[in-house]
C-alpha cells in the first residue's frame, strides 16, 4: 500500500460521524501504514469523560475508510493497535498475500456521503422486523446485542438528561464552544453543530446563542431557562417512532468498543440505505441516573454495556449535511 493514495481520499473519510461533530480523528502517514489518532483538542473531556463517544467515532471513522478505500481499490485492511498513552486506535496497512483483495462491504463512497443525521422531525411508524434483524445480525458479529423502545417511553428519560446537562456550568460551556450558530463564523463550514444542522429557526437560534453566551448562560441558569431548553426533547420524542440501543457485552474493554463504533457505521449506512436516517440521543446515557434508568428499563444488569442511543425513522424533510473540516 501506497500511504499517498490515500490522502486524496480524505474528503469522504471525513464524512465520519462524531459527538458534536468534532471530528476527533487524525491520521499519521508512515512509510508503509497510516495509524489512525486522534486530537485530544477535539474530544469533549467534560461531556464523554470516560471516552466511550470517542472511541465509537474512531470505530466509524475507521470503518469510514475501509469503505472508502475498498471503492477506490485500494487492498487496505485495519490492525487494531489501541493505545490511550499514544492516542492511537491502530494502523491502515495493505493486506498482505500473493493476490490481495479490498475490504469486503456491501456500502461504497457514495453511500458515505448520502448518510445524515436528522434532527427534525420523523415520519411515524416503527422500523420493520427485517430491518432490526440486520441490525443485530450486524450487532451480533461483536457479541453485542440491539434493543428497541419506543420514542414516547424516553421522553422523561431524555427531558431529565438535558436538564441536567443544560444545568452544569463546565458542560455548557462545552457545548457553546461546539456550537456554530452564526455563517459568519470562520469554523461554521468547517466543524460542529450549526443551527442548520441542529434544524433550528431564526428565533430558536437566536434564544439558544442568548442562553448558552458567557453573560447571559448564568443569570438565566437562575431563572431556570435550562428546563425550557431540555423541553426540545420532549417534542422530539412525542411521536409513534422508535429509538435503537447498542448494548456492548459484559466486561467490553476499550479496543472493543472501538469495534462497536465500526458495527454502529456499518448499522448506520444499512439504515441510510434503506431511506432512514439517524439521531443520536446518547444524552440519556451521558448522565448516570438516566443512564441507570435506561437500563433498568431494557432489563441490563451493567449501565456501562449502554453505548449508544439513537432515534431511527423516515424524516419529513431531507437532512442538510453536517459541516466537514476542509482536507
Amino acid at each position: 500500500m501506497k500511504p499517498d493514495a490515500l490522502r486524496e481520499l480524505e474528503p469522504d473519510f471525513w464524512r465520519a460521524p462524531s459527538a458534536h461533530n468534532t471530528q476527533p480523528w487524525v491520521l499519521r502517514y508512515r512509510e508503509d501504514s497510516v495509524e489512525i489518532g486522534w486530537d485530544p483538542a477535539r474530544t469533549l473531556p467534560v461531556g464523554d469523560p470516560a471516552g466511550r463517544d470517542l472511541r465509537l467515532a474512531l470505530g466509524a471513522f475507521t470503518e469510514t475508510c475501509l469503505i472508502v478505500c475498498a471503492d477506490a481499490g485500494l487492498r487496505v485492511e485495519f490492525r487494531q493497535d489501541h493505545s490511550e498513552a499514544d492516542r492511537r486506535a491502530g494502523y491502515l496497512a495493505g493486506v498482505e498475500g500473493r493476490y490481495p483483495a479490498p475490504y469486503t462491504t456491501p456500502f461504497t463512497a457514495q453511500d458515505v456521503r448520502d448518510r445524515r443525521t436528522g434532527r427534525g422531525a420523523y415520519e411515524p411508524g416503527r422500523l420493520d422486523e427485517a430491518v432490526i434483524g440486520r441490525l443485530e445480525k450486524l450487532a451480533a458479529e461483536e457479541k453485542a446485542e440491539v434493543r428497541r423502545v419506543p420514542c414516547r417511553e424516553l421522553i422523561e428519560l431524555a427531558y431529565d438528561a438535558d436538564r441536567h446537562l443544560f444545568s452544569t456550568p463546565p458542560i455548557a460551556r462545552e457545548l457553546r464552544a461546539w456550537l456554530r450558530l452564526d455563517p459568519e463564523d470562520p469554523r461554521y463550514e468547517q466543524d460542529g453543530l450549526t443551527d442548520r444542522a441542529l434544524g433550528l429557526t431564526r428565533m430558536e437560534t437566536r434564544a439558544l446563542r442568548a442562553a448558552l453566551s458567557r453573560r447571559g448562560y448564568p443569570l438565566l441558569r437562575r431563572l431556570g431557562v435550562p428546563k425550557l431548553m431540555a423541553s426540545s426533547s420532549r417534542r422530539t420524542l412525542d411521536y409513534d417512532g422508535e429509538v435503537v440501543v447498542l448494548v456492548g457485552r459484559p466486561g467490553c474493554t476499550d479496543g472493543e468498543q472501538v469495534a462497536l463504533g465500526r458495527v454502529l457505521m456499518r448499522q448506520w449506512l444499512t439504515l441510510s440505505t434503506l431511506g432512514y436516517t439517524t439521531h443520536p440521543v446518547s444524552q440519556i446515557i451521558d448522565v448516570e441516573i438516566t443512564k441507570q434508568r435506561l437500563a433498568r428499563l431494557l432489563g441490563i444488569d451493567d449501565p456501562s454495556r449502554l453505548l449508544n442511543v439513537t432515534r431511527v425513522g423516515r424524516p419529513k424533510a431531507t437532512p442538510p449535511a453536517s459541516a466537514r473540516l476542509p482536507r
